[in-house]
């Protein structure tokens, strides 16, 4: 047995033994609401209900085999089979540098074949386990979703969401058009349509949940000021620990707890060259108010900058709660943790906070560089919104059964059609293909609905904390650390994070913005100078897409393979490997060449040290 699955074990035993101890007490109808609300956290067990010992560990298991394929998956080039690209740093950096149309393909391609492909039969065991264990919980779960949902702890939970997304459609779909007629004039209106979704590959990312790498495409007016400072951090020498340096001084400027000793003694800041581990930035606490640390691959640019104060966000979180009971150690609701790591990013991504640590010479105040940096952010924001939306949404189907094990991959593609706009490059197979498998939280069965709330809770603290600093003038200028009253801020800031998950989520919304309910608002506020702008360049474009359409492909011109009769290959990047993929029910034709497939790899991954305490993952998107 894996370490981790002994420990995920040996918790899963406490955590049953200390609801059994609660279940003692009639807890229900006591009359300190605060102790009342530890009785229920503590009686909740989740998947540690699982009364049959022999289930429990199976799906410890499965998990854990998801995580190791997902972790080790490499995607070799096709001419060169011994040359293999890991996830992190060589895929990211295909699909953000890259802008050859097939190149692009073939790594967005490949890191579904490597990796999806091997978690498709694993999957729907996971989502069975899953769903018997929580049945058995004291609350009798219909299925894991419903469990996940139990954490916001509001009825209409999902309608709050349909609703917030609606009011933001608009934004993203101005966005999407904008970007999808720069495309085109990059690919060509034979790869990229005007009134069609776009091809999953081009945006950037290997999700296309994040756009920012297309900046240089879309920048509205070129030739001002370049707000990406890696260039900037390159050339003055700029190490991984300054990044994390930077971080915690931010922190310290706005009153909050400086990082502990330990924290760096012990945290993991660069990928290690001795063994494979999984490279997604990650906050831990292992809950014993001083062990708290940060895995993370670190690069020197930007992105990583702003992901660096994301998760020092959520360990200044740890620091602020570690006087409660474990119980009540998290977030208010899970997309508090994620909100607090970007509320302090959307400070830090501000020109005048980018000139105050070095990494600007001049800002320029005019509304030209003002566009330019909305558009930045948008491409950030704005396109992750369906993105995080749907994940869950889709997962929600699978647990519930209304998505069956026979469509996972035809919905996926639905929904992230009609939220995203976008498509697959080339066929998929759906009998084989399983792409939600490529985003680390599905295997890792990380929930991501708290990234949609996130960004909903996000601007609402950041508009209320600018108020509290004694911010003036539009919100996207807002640098809550260099407020005159930044103090006051940062003292309700601290109150808020002291709060945990003491109190129902509402109440702690309360301290900040003096609103007990989510609203979408803020985000609009913010954005609203770049939507006025965007409506004006899109006179006369399409918003949305034809969701039927779907981008050209040959197989032929591109993988150099060709079926048997010359008709069309069904799905054309299986690689000759037995199955049939042509109109005439066989494999493709030259099979044989020795160098002709774009092969898979899994790299044996050295046993890593998991914590015996419950961990709390948390990521930024990327």
């Amino acid at each position: 047995m894996c370490i981790q699955v002994a420990a995920n074990l040996a918790a899963a035993q406490f955590d049953k033994e200390v609801a059994q101890n609660a279940s003692r007490f009639d807890w229900q109808n006591f009359n300190n609401a605060t102790l009342k609300r530890l009785f229920d956290a503590i009686s909740g067990l989740g998947t540690a209900a699982q009364r049959d010992q022999a289930k429990l560990k199976e799906l410890n298991n499965v998990l854990s085999e998801m995580d190791n394929i997902y972790s080790t998956g490499k995607v070799c080039e096709y001419d060169n089979p011994s040359n293999c690209l890991a996830l992190n740093p060589d895929l990211y950096s295909c699909l953000a540098n890259n802008r050859t149309y097939d190149r692009l393909r073939f790594c967005w391609e490949g890191w579904r074949d490597a990796v999806g492909r091997k978690l498709k039969d694993k999957y729907p065991r996971f989502v069975e386990l899953s769903n018997d264990a929580v049945s058995q919980d004291a609350q009798n779960w219909t299925d894991t979703g419903a469990y996940w949902r139990s954490w916001y702890e509001i009825d209409d939970f999902q309608e709050q969401l349909e609703n917030m997304y609606n009011q933001l459609k608009p934004l993203y779909n101005n966005l999407h058009a904008y970007v999808r007629k720069k495309l085109m004039e990059q690919y060509g209106q034979d790869k990229i349509s005007a009134t069609g979704p776009i091809p999953a590959h081009v945006l950037g990312n290997m999700w296309s949940q994040s756009w920012i790498n297309l900046y240089d495409l879309v920048e509205p007016y070129p030739g001002k000021t370049s707000l990406d400072v890696t260039p900037k951090m390159k050339a003055d020498g700029w190490s991984v620990d300054r990044m994390f340096r930077t971080s915690d001084d931010f922190f310290k400027d706005m009153g909050q707890i400086e990082m502990p000793q330990n924290f760096w003694d012990n945290s993991m800041f660069v990928k290690p060259e001795d063994r494979n581990v999984v490279c997604h930035a990650s906050a831990w606490d292992f809950y014993n108010a001083h062990d708290v640390r940060i895995k993370m691959c670190t690069n020197i640019n930007m992105i990583d900058l702003i992901t660096v104060h994301h998760e020092m966000g959520h360990i200044e979180y740890f620091l602020q709660y570690k006087h409660h009971p474990v119980p009540f150690r998290g977030g208010a609701n899970p997309g508090f943790h994620e909100a607090v790591g970007d509320l302090l990013a959307l400070s830090v991504s501000t020109p005048t906070h980018l000139q105050t640590i070095g990494l600007l010479d001049t800002v320029e105040d005019d509304n030209e560089s003002d566009i330019n940096f909305l558009m930045s952010m948008a491409l950030d924001k704005i396109s992750f919104l369906p993105f995080g939306y749907l994940m869950d949404q889709w997962r929600w189907g699978v647990f519930n059964g209304s998505i069956t094990t026979a469509t996972y991959n035809q919905e996926w593609w639905k929904l992230r059609t009609r939220y995203q706009g976008i498509v697959p490059p080339i066929p998929r197979n759906h009998a084989k293909d399983f792409d939600p498998g490529g985003k680390f939280h599905i295997p890792g069965n990380t929930p991501y609905i708290r990234y949609f709330v996130s960004f909903i809770l996000q601007f609402q603290f950041h508009k209320a904390l600018c108020e509290t600093s004694g911010h003036t003038g539009p919100l996207h200028k807002c640098d809550i650390s260099a407020g005159p009253n930044k103090t006051a801020a940062g003292e309700k800031l601290a109150q808020l994070l002291q709060m945990g998950s003491s109190q129902e989520w509402p109440d702690a919304m309360e301290v900040i913005t003096g609103q007990r309910d989510m609203s979408a608002q803020p985000l609009v506020d913010y954005f609203q100078p770049l939507i006025d702008w965007l409506e004006q360049q899109n006179q006369g474009e399409t918003l949305g897409w034809d969701e039927s359409w779907t981008p050209p492909y040959d197989c032929a011109a591109t993988d150099g393979f060709t079926c048997a009769d010359g008709s069309k290959c069904i799905r054309p990047g299986d690689r000759c490997d037995g199955v049939n993929d042509c109109a005439d029910n066989s494999d493709e034709q030259n099979c044989g060449r020795p160098v002709a497939s774009a092969q898979s790899v899994t790299v044996s991954m050295a046993t890593t040290f998991i914590s015996t305490i419950v961990y709390i993952l948390l990521t930024t998107l990327n």
